[in-house]
């Protein structure tokens, strides 16, 4: 018989009555029945329950564990009867009779429990994740990100993909965050930096000569944590396709992306292939956001024009100075208190907004503080424009287009939530494409990339040459899954002349791309295909799957909120020897007394 066990505890069954048994793993629970002990044994595979007669030296031995030891126990398999089947196990039907107990392990007074579902603070939870992974919902959490990296990997294989893995020490790149640095001992004064993402080498990889290139990517990031976000590190599904347009990488990944979801969903439905594309423009316009969930069926409608001219003076005015008003439906809420439409308003006030103004439609017509100082003919074309119907609401976002529409959005999902709208059980994709390719920084006045600097601009060379800056689309795109951004992607620029050019648009001289670049303008110089790909998050992968509202619940071994391990101990102090050795010498802020 092996020395710690024949069966896992997830595999006996009915049929090994009789028959000798050894199983190993942790004190899950303990029950004293006065002659009789019973123990349910945990390992990764599952349950089982021991009994322990009194008088036995296993008994004995049994009686003195603390939960979360590590025991190994030897019997003999009894089918349990009647009311002692424990349908809710596999293992249910059986139970181990005691015979010898070994003890390879005894735990410590825990500082958590493993059975149950109590909640426990993020501090303790963190410093103690090698407990906490033991509990049942986040062992099945990390198992599923298992099975769905698992199942990504086989099938962009079957896709004609091959997988690579590009360097983890590298040079700083202009990703949109920032850098985690490395000192290089042997180079004083010099930095390595950690790769935001794979960004560069993946396309050098097509220039290469690799048709079809994926990885499941680490990427470093030296930014603040958030729900759907980890602080420091995230891995994602990195890929990239060489000679194709941006609707061969779409029709290239949405099986892969529906095929995973499909597998994992438990039932739950899934978009189908082809996913609807929604350009950047009417995201913000009908959505409020350019990560539409679209679950949520109201949309936002443009009334700007309604109001231009109007009796409603405040936004006529808005209307008149270049601003925007948008128009929120809220059906079934005409008849609604007044404290509903007030809520709504403190909401919006909250967001940062000066407030939220409605109207609402019965059998007689508009009605609210809104109509009573606009026309009829306007509230009724405002009406039609929104789809509305008589027991209907409308609220309005106003003021200057970069902050109405966020606000617009803002209430749209508000209001989905709180009238029961939103769709449940269900994973719906879109795209979202033709991003700007550039945009006006509102500090500088300068024009800045929008989106990656490395995409091909919509019309080439002739478009950063002839066009607005401001008016030139991208071949840009992310995919959206219930409103949560799971992936950047771009057909690249694989020119250096468009490359130098549309950096020149954004304040950058060609010696400073040559400075910065020069490794990929190098090689677009000797033969670059037409390229682009894209890289869906793996932790928002399985954040959906696993329908977990917090990132931190999918990884093994998560920082806090501040970007700490609570369980190792980093970010630490490094003694004064090695700083030396890095010829480094810290000065750090003075320290807040008080």
């Amino acid at each position: 018989m092996h020395a710690y066990r024949t069966h896992t505890c997830g595999a006996l069954r009915a049929a090994d009555a009789g028959h000798p048994a050894r199983l190993s793993g942790w004190v899950h629970s303990k029950r004293d029945h006065g002659g009789l002990l019973f123990i349910d044994l945990r390992d990764h595979y599952g349950l089982t329950q021991c009994v322990f007669a009194a008088g036995t030296e296993a008994f004995a031995l049994a009686d003195k564990l603390r939960l979360e030891s590590v025991i190994t126990v030897t019997g003999r398999v009894v089918e349990r009867l009647g009311n002692t089947v424990n349908l809710k196990l596999p293992t249910g039907e059986i139970e181990l009779a005691a015979e010898h107990l070994a003890i390879q392990s005894a735990a410590d007074v825990l500082p958590m429990q493993v059975a149950g579902d109590e909640k426990y603070p993020d501090e303790i939870r963190l410093k103690y994740r090698f407990i906490d992974l033991r509990r049942d919902k986040v062992h099945r959490n990390i198992m599923l990100r298992a099975g769905v990296i698992s199942s990504i990997r086989q099938r962009m294989i079957a896709a004609g993909f091959t997988e690579f893995q590009t360097p983890i020490l590298t040079a700083s790149s202009p990703e949109g965050a920032r850098d985690f640095l490395v000192p290089a001992r042997l180079h004083p004064g010099k930095f390595y930096a950690l790769p935001q993402a794979p960004q560069q080498f993946k396309q050098l990889a097509m220039v290469a000569g690799f048709d079809r290139y994926f990885q499941i990517a680490p990427c470093f990031r030296d930014e603040a944590s958030r729900a759907d976000r980890s602080p420091g590190e995230f891995y994602q599904l990195d890929f990239e396709m060489s000679f194709v347009t941006q609707e061969d990488v779409f029709n290239t990944i949405e099986p892969v992306i529906a095929g995973v979801f499909e597998e994992f969903a438990e039932g739950r439905g899934v978009t189908r292939p082809p996913f609807v594309r929604i350009p950047y423009d009417q995201a913000l316009l009908e959505f409020g956001s350019d990560k539409p969930d679209l679950r949520n069926p109201l949309r936002v409608t443009d009334v700007t024009a309604h109001f231009a001219g109007s009796g409603f003076g405040l936004f006529a005015k808005i209307a008149a100075s270049g601003g925007i008003v948008r128009a929120i439906p809220a059906p079934g809420t005409a008849a609604n208190p007044r404290s509903f439409f007030d809520k709504m308003n403190d909401f919006a006030k909250a967001e940062g907004a000066a407030g939220l103004g409605y109207i609402t439609f019965d059998a007689d017509g508009a009605k609210g503080p809104i109509a009573r100082n606009l026309e009829p003919n306007r509230a009724e074309a405002i009406r039609l424009a929104c789809g509305l119907a008589p027991g209907d609401s409308v609220f309005f976002a106003a003021g200057k287009k970069d902050t109405a529409w966020k606000l617009a959005g803002t209430v749209r999902t508000r209001l989905g939530h709180d009238l029961g709208l939103i769709a449940q059980g269900e994973f719906r994709f879109c795209w979202v494409v033709d991003f700007p390719m550039f945009e006006m920084n509102e500090e500088s006045g300068q024009i800045d990339f929008s989106h990656n600097p490395f995409s091909m601009p919509q019309g080439g060379m002739a478009a950063l040459t002839d066009m607005d800056p401001l008016d030139i689309k991208a071949f840009q795109y992310d995919i959206v899954c219930n409103g949560i951004e799971l992936s950047s992607g771009a057909i690249r620029n694989h020119r250096a002349d468009i490359m130098i050019r549309a950096f020149e648009i954004a304040g950058y001289t060609a010696a400073d791309v040559e400075a910065r670049f020069g490794g990929m303008l190098n090689a677009f110089r000797y033969g670059a295909p037409p390229h682009g790909g894209s890289a869906p998050g793996i932790d928002r992968i399985v954040m959906l799957l696993a329908d977990e509202p917090n990132i931190r619940e999918v990884i093994l071994f998560p920082l806090n909120q501040q970007g700490e391990d609570l369980m190792m101990g980093a970010p630490a102090e490094v003694p004064s020897p090695r700083l030396k050795e890095l010829s480094l010498r810290l000065d750090l802020p003075p320290k807040v007394v008080g």
